[in-house]
């Protein structure tokens, strides 16, 4: 496997005011995607977070440590050229949502699912009247096609950098809904993020925790943190 990585080149990265909206220049040349896109994002806050990234950078550029930069890409070159079928792939979450599918047994974490997810599924219904379906066990529910529609539509209102952003709120909880009570400000990120792990939180309750799995849950959680923080930046 190779070890190249680019190396910086630039001394000064600033945000600054664009035709489409704000961008970020390397010693006044504009940064441009992976696709050769223009780079640009919807609010100055959000360009301020994306130069600080690339300033933060030293001998080798580090993709792995900007996430608001990588976001931004996605937007630009991933999610508006195809924004209605990542849109529709993003709703469909609510079809098999992590909060419908609940355990059978022990009565304990069967009673600790629907503390911590029922009030959800009671927000989402007064929120977007869509009342959720709920199930024991692994086997397939079908929601209602009204729920289907509206969530669907909220999740298509969102601009292609929000819905870059709100990718990974929902992947990475598993939950149409959580992703949408982060967005909305409902739950901050790191509630959002416990309500997903409510089963791995048993488990290890159970069998104690493993360093590595620690390891990759306290990743995800710093990507859905960052995740929110674009998606409240967008404006």
């Amino acid at each position: 496997m190779s070890s190249w990585a680019p190396k910086r080149f630039w001394k000064e990265a600033e945000a600054v005011v664009a035709e489409q909206g704000y961008t970020v220049t390397l010693d006044g040349r504009v940064l441009k995607t992976p696709g050769k896109t223009a780079f640009w994002v919807p609010s100055m806050a959000l360009a301020q977070e994306v130069a600080r990234e690339w300033q933060a950078q030293e001998d080798l550029v580090r993709p792995e440590t900007m996430p608001y930069t990588r976001t931004a890409n996605s937007a630009l070159d991933k999610v508006a050229p195809q924004f209605a079928a990542v849109a529709d792939m993003l709703a469909a979450y609510g079809g098999s949502d992590l909060l419908c599918y609940r355990a059978d047994a022990p009565q304990e974490l069967v009673a600790r699912q629907a503390q911590a997810w029922d009030p959800l599924l009671d927000w989402t219904a007064q929120t977007f009247g869509a009342r959720l379906r709920v199930t024991r066990g692994l086997m397939p529910i079908e929601q209602p096609p009204e729920c289907g529609a509206s969530l669907t539509e909220a999740v298509h209102a969102l601009t292609p950098f929000q819905l870059a952003a709100f990718h990974d709120l929902v992947a990475i909880s598993g939950s149409l809904v959580l992703g949408l009570a982060i967005a909305r400000g409902h739950l901050t990120p790191d509630e959002g993020f416990a309500l997903s792990r409510i089963d791995e939180d048993w488990q290890s309750g159970l069998w104690g925790v493993d360093d590595e799995a620690a390891a990759f849950e306290a990743l995800k959680r710093e990507s859905i943190s960052h995740a929110a923080r674009f998606f409240e930046l967008c404006g």
